[in-house]
């Protein structure tokens, strides 16, 4: 019987950390200093890190998007792009970037560091269920994506129709400068 998470990332190995142990995720949960939820860990049991298939969630909008975020990485445990290393981790993009100290940044968007994925620690306290949130470190502005991960993943959708939005915005925009 497949599992819920079976497929959701592509095959490119970029972004992916080594297969997840147990070991992992508690010296992780110790560095970091929250607990991942369990939709987190099992996802990531499938493959450790990656590019997801499905990257739009639909929302309110975001300063580059008016009516959904995108996606490009969900990142791993362990690693060169795992959550908890020293070089590319959550604490040093939190640092580097000047997000708010509310939990673990998970993904990335095609902003490359302008704005992230949370793992929203703020309302539960670190060994509870985070929820998922959207924040942009220049404005600081920020929005609740879904109630926890599991929701969120569930969320996400193919952004074709996004994208084709777009591409006739653009096609519109450019008859009328002429």
């Amino acid at each position: 019987m497949p599992t819920p998470f079976a497929g959701f990332f592509d095959a490119n190995d970029h972004y992916t950390s080594p297969p997840l142990t147990d070991a992992m995720v508690a010296a992780a949960e110790r560095t970091l200093g929250y607990a991942l939820p369990a939709a987190y860990r099992n996802l990531l049991k499938m493959k450790n890190g990656g590019v997801p298939r499905r990257q739009c969630f639909p929302t309110a909008g975001t300063y580059w998007g008016d009516n959904h975020v995108r996606v490009v990485v969900i990142f791993g445990v362990g690693g060169m792009w795992g959550i908890d290393s020293e070089q590319f981790g959550s604490r040093k993009l939190i640092r580097e970037a000047g997000y708010p100290e509310i939990g673990i940044i998970v993904g990335m968007t095609p902003t490359a560091g302008h704005d992230g994925i949370f793992l929203d620690y703020s309302a539960c306290g670190p060994r509870g269920e985070p929820r998922v949130t959207h924040v942009d470190s220049e404005s600081g502005d920020s929005q609740i994506l879904a109630p926890d991960f599991e929701t969120f993943l569930s969320g996400l959708v193919d952004c074709r129709p996004y994208d084709q939005e777009q591409q006739r915005a653009m096609e519109e925009f450019r008859k009328r400068s002429r």
